[in-house]
């Protein structure tokens, strides 16, 4: 492909020449790395070719496998000539785990395991601690993806454990990631949390948020969690109300991502400033406000629906 912008459905040509011109002179990236919506990061479509995530946990073995080692919210890779990938080969003997790992796929035939290390546990010097979160992106979408449904299995086998019901034990479904109360005969199945985030546009300008817990100076998308008897478009409207103190309009669907941390699914919507000046309630939200296109501030990184939003559809025509 020549130019991965051109791929993206909701930019027209003289808006994407346009964008590029406005993000060149703020030194962002001229190209979308994820033409499609449905490659994104964390999506089933950006697993690498070979990959086939089993339909019900598996028994660890003792052959050689590929390692998601999880240590708060970051993965330990291995680094070799300055890039990075996944620790291969049988259990580390280092590694010292309080549960047994979860083997939930294959890769070219391979064993793909997970598990979670102690925070206080000393990695050998061969690994980095690669933030899932970081700014730069130096772990390929495709093992990112693997390593993000990896940690949602195993956020998911630790959290079903007992029945949310009656309290007794949960076991095992054959052939699902499901589990059946051994008490009242309740199934249970991952647990996947909705949550609308939206680019708010008004003429040349975005409204773009900032939390207290981000990085100076790094700012994103209006976004939160849908709410009981709620529309994903409601749960827009409502959020932008909530953070920002703005009402808008022209709520429209772009995509949707999974997003492992550890397991939204984030549905994202482009909208038009209707009326309103800038609130924000200082705690969840400490500071909004408008951002012209060509002087936009750090922003998410490009493995997320927020950049991707925000390089997408900043311009786009309707």
């Amino acid at each position: 492909m020549s130019d991965p912008l051109s791929g993206a459905f909701c930019k027209q040509p003289a808006a994407i020449a346009n964008l590029k011109r406005q993000l060149a002179s703020n030194q962002h990236s001229l190209q979308l790395p994820y033409p499609e919506t449905i490659n994104l990061p964390f999506n089933r479509q950006a697993l690498p070719d070979g990959f086939v995530l089993h339909p019900t946990p598996q028994p660890a073995s003792d052959a050689a496998g590929i390692w998601v080692l999880l240590q708060g919210t970051t993965v330990l890779m291995r680094e070799i000539n300055g890039e990075v990938t996944l620790p291969e080969g049988p259990c580390p003997a280092w590694l010292s785990l309080k549960h047994p790992p979860l083997s939930f796929a294959t890769l070219q035939g391979r064993p793909v395991l997970v598990a979670s290390v102690p925070s206080n546990l000393q990695i050998p010097s061969e690994l980095v601690a690669e933030p899932f979160n970081a700014f730069q992106e130096r772990i390929t979408p495709e093992l990112m993806t693997v390593a993000g449904i990896g940690k949602q299995l195993l956020h998911w086998q630790r959290m079903s454990r007992f029945c949310s019901y009656c309290g007794q034990t949960l076991e095992q479904l054959p052939e699902t990631w499901g589990k059946k109360c051994v008490g009242c005969g309740n199934e249970h199945f991952p647990h996947i949390h909705p949550c609308a985030i939206v680019l708010i546009r008004r003429d040349d300008q975005l409204l773009l948020i900032h939390k207290p817990e981000w990085p100076t100076g790094r700012y994103s998308l209006v976004a939160g969690f849908l709410d009981v008897g709620e529309s994903l478009e409601e749960c827009a409207i409502r959020e932008a109300k909530e953070e920002t103190g703005v009402t808008i309009k022209n709520v429209r669907y772009v995509a949707s991502q999974a997003w492992p941390f550890p397991s939204q699914q984030m549905v994202g919507f482009v909208a038009d400033y209707a009326y309103g000046d800038i609130k924000v309630d200082g705690k969840e939200i400490d500071d909004a406000r408008w951002f012209t296109i060509g002087s936009l501030p750090s922003l998410p990184a490009s493995r997320s629906i927020a950049r991707f939003l925000i390089d997408s559809c900043s311009n786009r025509a309707d």
